[in-house]
């Protein structure tokens, strides 16, 4: 064999092995693929999926009582919030708001959370502040049980669990519009032969819907600017 022949047969294996050595073509990625990152597990996951519905679902399992609340608030949760929830300095009250039909109404768990429910989410994922989501379920369950006790929903011997508490009614639960009165309208975007502004009448608005807060006025009595 001559030397120009075997230095082909060289190349030519060399081309081979190179060839099986390289990696096959990736698939190409999906919308939203951004090259990093991972796929969170299932167990990531539920560690972030701790919300809490009205109704109580997504509570968890454990319980908690106002007496054990009432030692667990004083060492993370007085410090900003008063001992008996009054506040401290300018962090929110949680107790003891009176009426929210006042000149200067002053909303707190008692005279304007419509749900119990609501309260283990929030202190369960923000609180307390600046460590938040530390406590344990029976540690959030008891402070729970103790706020709503400040605020004489619930009485002394009470129990917070994931089927008591769906059952507490609280005093505003209807003080609240659900449904939003006003109607839904739908058009089109218009470019030519749009109607012409003297043809559009206005055949509904807030007025008379309580739907403004009060400021200087409600909407209904306060003039035009």
């Amino acid at each position: 064999m001559s030397s120009s022949a075997r230095w082909i047969g060289a190349i030519a294996a060399a081309a081979f092995v190179l060839g099986a050595a390289a990696p096959a073509p990736s698939a190409p990625h999906p919308p939203g693929y951004f090259g990093y990152g991972t796929t969170p597990t299932p167990a990531q996951i539920a560690g972030w999926a701790i919300t809490v519905r009205p109704d109580g679902q997504g509570l968890p399992p454990g319980h908690g009582d106002v007496t054990e609340g009432g030692n667990l608030f004083q060492v993370v949760c007085a410090s900003c919030h008063g001992t008996f929830g009054e506040g401290a300095g300018r962090y929110p009250k949680l107790a003891n708001g009176g009426k929210l039909t006042g000149a200067r109404p002053d909303p707190t768990v008692g005279n304007y959370w419509p749900y119990a429910t609501t309260l283990y989410d929030f202190i369960n994922a923000a609180m307390p502040f600046p460590t938040p989501h530390r406590l344990t379920p029976d540690q959030v369950y008891s402070v729970v049980a103790y706020i709503l006790n400040l605020n004489n929903i619930v009485p002394d011997n009470f129990v917070a669990d994931r089927e008591s508490l769906p059952k507490v009614k609280m005093p505003n639960r209807h003080g609240f519009i659900w449904k939003d009165p006003r109607p839904d309208t739908h058009d089109t975007a218009c470019m030519t032969n749009c109607r012409k502004p003297e043809d559009v009448k206005i055949v509904s608005s807030a007025e008379g819907k309580h739907l403004t807060p009060r400021t200087t006025g409600s909407l209904d009595t306060s003039l035009p600017q």
